[in-house]
C-alpha cells in the first residue's frame, strides 16, 4: 500500500501525543512534536498525576504498534479493588474474571518511556517552544518565546493537536463558525500525595490492589509504583464542611487523616507535608465537534474529549483514537479528508459515553461503594454473572476489559441498572437474593 510521505507536526508531547507520534513514523512520514514545557525526562515530576490505569484499549494500541511488553516492564497488574471502609475490616472485589487486572503505571514513568521509543523512531521533538496560533486551511504554526515577541513560522501538510484539555489547537477551532464547543467543571478536586516504601522497599499495602477509602463526598485512593511506593489521590470538594478550604495548616492535615483515613497514620507526617506542598488540581469534562478541520487539522485525545478520571479511562480512549484512526489511514491510504471524516464519526459518541460513564463512576465509587443496597446489587449482578456469563457482562468489564464501544457499553449499562432497581424493590431480596425466584426474574426482565 503506498503512502505519500507527509510533514506532519504534532502540539504536545504527553502520552496521546508521543504515541501517535510513534504511529506515524511508521508510515513514513516526517514527524515534529512541539511542546511548551522542558522535556519532561529532564525534570522532576510534579505532583499532579493521577496514577494510570492502563486497560485491554490501552494494551490493544501498544500491541498494534508492537511496544506491549515493554511498557508492561513498568507496570504492575491491580485484580482487585481493596476496600478501605470506617468500621469494617479491609476487604476486597475482583474486578473481573480469570483474573482480569488493570495495571498501575506513573504518568511520569510512562511519559519518558513513550519519548524514548518516538526518538528511537526517528521522530523529532522540540521542547520549550510554545505554539501561539495555527493558521487551519494553510497547516502553519507560529511558535516563538511570547505571544507579543517574535515568531517563528512553520508549514506543514498536516497538523494534531494532541495538547490536553486546553488546547491551543482547538481553541483555534473554535472560532469557526458552527463548532460547538462545552467544558464543565465539577466541584471537586483533587491533591496527588504519596506512601513512602518501607524501609527495604517493599509495598506497606497490598501491590497488586486497586485501593480506595470510600467516604461519601470525598474518597482517597492509591495505586502502587515499582519503588514500593503508592501514588495517592486526595478527592475533595474545594468549599464545604468537608473540604480542601478547610485544611490551612499541617495540624488540620494531620487531624483529617487521623479522623478519616486512621490505617494510613505511618505516613501522616510525609502525608501532612504533601498536602502544602503539592497543587489542588480542578477536573473537567471537555466536548467539542467537529474534531477536524478540511484535511489538515485534527484533535486527538483530551484536546477532544477530555473526562473526569474516575473511569480510568482518560488515557484509554486516547490511545483508542489512534488505534481507529492507524485502521482509517491503512483503509483509506492518503485521503485524509476521508480519514478525518471517518474518524471523528466513529470516536465521538464513544467519547461523550465515556464521558457519562466517568462521572456516573464519581458517584459510585464515592458514595455508593460503602452503601450496603449498592454492594447487595452489586453481589446479586455477580452471582447473576457467574451463571450466565452471556446474559451478564458488567458495565466495568465491558468498558475495562473489552474493546467493544463505549456507546455500547453506556447502552448495556443503562439496561442493567433498570432491571436491577426492579429487583432491589422485590420484598424481602435482602432474604431472597440468590434465589430462583430472583434469578427467573432478571432473565424475564433480560427478554
Amino acid at each position: 500500500m503506498s503512502h505519500s510521505h507527509k510533514k506532519i507536526a504534532i502540539i504536545g508531547s504527553g502520552l496521546v501525543g508521543s504515541l501517535l507520534a510513534i504511529y506515524l513514523k511508521k508510515f513514513g512520514h516526517k514527524i515534529t512534536v512541539f511542546d511548551r514545557r522542558p522535556d519532561i525526562r529532564k525534570v522532576k515530576f510534579s505532583g499532579r498525576s493521577i496514577n494510570l490505569a492502563m486497560s485491554n484499549r490501552g494494551w490493544n494500541a501498544l500491541e498494534e504498534v508492537g511496544i506491549e511488553d515493554e511498557i508492561k516492564e513498568i507496570a504492575i497488574p491491580l485484580n482487585k479493588r481493596a476496600l478501605h471502609v470506617i468500621g469494617k475490616p479491609l476487604y476486597y472485589q475482583d474486578y473481573g474474571k480469570d483474573n482480569e487486572a488493570i495495571w498501575s503505571i506513573s504518568r511520569g514513568v510512562l511519559n519518558r518511556k513513550m519519548i524514548d521509543l518516538a526518538e528511537e523512531s526517528g521522530v523529532v521533538f522540540k521542547f520549550e517552544e510554545k505554539v501561539w496560533d495555527v493558521d487551519l486551511p494553510t497547516a502553519r504554526l507560529f511558535t516563538g518565546e511570547t505571544e507579543k515577541g517574535e515568531w517563528k513560522e512553520y508549514k506543514y501538510d498536516l497538523i494534531f493537536g494532541c495538547d490536553g484539555a486546553f488546547s491551543r489547537v482547538r481553541h483555534k477551532m473554535q472560532r469557526r463558525s458552527r463548532f460547538d464547543y462545552s467544558q464543565d467543571f465539577i466541584d471537586v478536586g483533587y491533591k496527588e500525595l504519596t506512601i513512602s516504601p518501607n524501609e527495604d522497599g517493599s509495598h506497606k499495602l497490598d501491590k497488586n490492589s486497586f485501593h480506595i477509602w470510600p467516604r461519601g463526598n470525598f474518597m482517597f485512593i492509591a495505586m502502587p509504583n515499582l519503588d514500593g511506593s503508592f501514588t495517592c489521590t486526595l478527592f475533595m470538594p474545594f468549599e464545604g464542611a468537608v473540604s480542601f478550604e478547610k485544611i490551612k495548616t499541617t495540624q488540620d492535615a494531620k487531624e483529617f487523616f487521623t479522623t478519616y483515613f486512621p490505617n494510613v497514620m505511618p505516613d501522616i507526617e510525609n502525608l501532612a507535608e504533601d498536602f502544602f506542598k503539592n497543587p489542588t488540581s480542578a477536573m473537567v469534562t471537555m466536548k467539542c465537534y467537529p474534531w477536524t478541520y478540511w484535511d489538515k487539522v485534527a484533535l486527538v485525545g483530551d484536546s477532544a474529549h477530555a473526562i473526569v478520571p474516575f473511569y480510568g479511562q482518560g488515557m484509554n480512549a486516547g490511545f483508542e483514537d489512534i488505534f481507529v484512526l492507524n485502521s482509517l489511514i491503512k483503509e483509506n491510504e492518503d485521503d485524509w479528508e476521508t480519514i478525518f471524516k471517518k474518524y471523528q464519526e466513529s470516536r465521538k459518541e464513544n467519547a461523550d459515553a465515556i464521558a457519562e460513564l466517568s462521572y456516573r463512576n464519581f458517584i459510585e465509587m464515592s458514595k455508593k461503594t460503602a452503601d450496603p443496597k449498592f454492594l447487595l446489587q452489586k453481589r446479586i449482578e455477580k452471582h447473576f454473572a457467574s451463571k450466565y456469563p452471556d446474559k451478564w457482562v458488567p458495565v466495568y468489564s465491558r468498558v475495562t476489559f473489552s474493546n467493544k464501544p463505549y456507546a455500547e457499553a453506556l447502552s448495556y449499562g443503562d439496561k442493567q441498572e433498570s432491571i436491577m432497581q426492579q429487583i432491589m424493590n422485590m420484598p424481602d431480596i435482602e432474604a431472597i437474593w440468590d434465589s430462583v425466584t430472583v434469578e427467573k426474574k432478571i432473565l424475564a426482565l433480560l427478554g
